[in-house]
C-alpha cells in the first residue's frame, strides 16, 4: 500500500514539474541578436513561426543590416511559440534560411 502511495505522489510531483517547465517556457525571453557575419548587407529579414506557410512581414522594413553588424529583435508575437524559421535576403539577391530556431533558448543567430 505504501509503495502505491509513493508512486502516486511521485507521479504528481512529475506532473507539477512539467507544468512549471511549460510556464517557464511561455514567459521566456524571446530576444535574439541577429548577426550579419557576411560581406553583404541584409536588406530583408523574416522570422515566422516554424511550419508557417508564408513569411511574415520584413522585420527590417526600410532599414538594412550592414555586413559585420547585428540587431537585437524581440520575437515575442504573443502566440507563445518558441520555434521560428528565419530568412535573410541580401542586397546581392541571395538568401539564407535558418529553420527551427528556438528563440526561447537561443540568444544569437549568425549568418555567415
Amino acid at each position: 500500500m505504501k509503495l502505491v502511495t509513493a508512486l502516486l505522489l511521485g507521479s504528481a510531483a512529475l506532473a507539477l514539474t512539467a507544468c512549471e517547465e511549460t510556464t517557464t517556457t511561455t514567459s521566456a525571453d524571446r530576444h535574439v541578436t541577429i548577426v550579419n557575419n557576411t560581406n553583404v548587407a541584409i536588406r530583408e529579414f523574416y522570422g515566422s513561426n516554424a511550419g508557417a506557410d508564408t513569411w511574415q512581414e520584413d522585420i527590417l522594413g526600410s532599414n538594412v543590416l550592414p555586413a559585420g553588424s547585428s540587431v537585437n529583435i524581440n520575437f515575442d508575437d504573443g502566440s507563445g511559440y518558441c520555434t521560428f524559421d528565419f530568412k535573410a535576403v541580401f542586397t546581392d539577391g541571395t538568401s539564407l534560411i535558418d529553420q527551427n530556431v528556438d528563440v526561447c533558448t537561443t540568444s544569437n543567430v549568425t549568418f555567415n
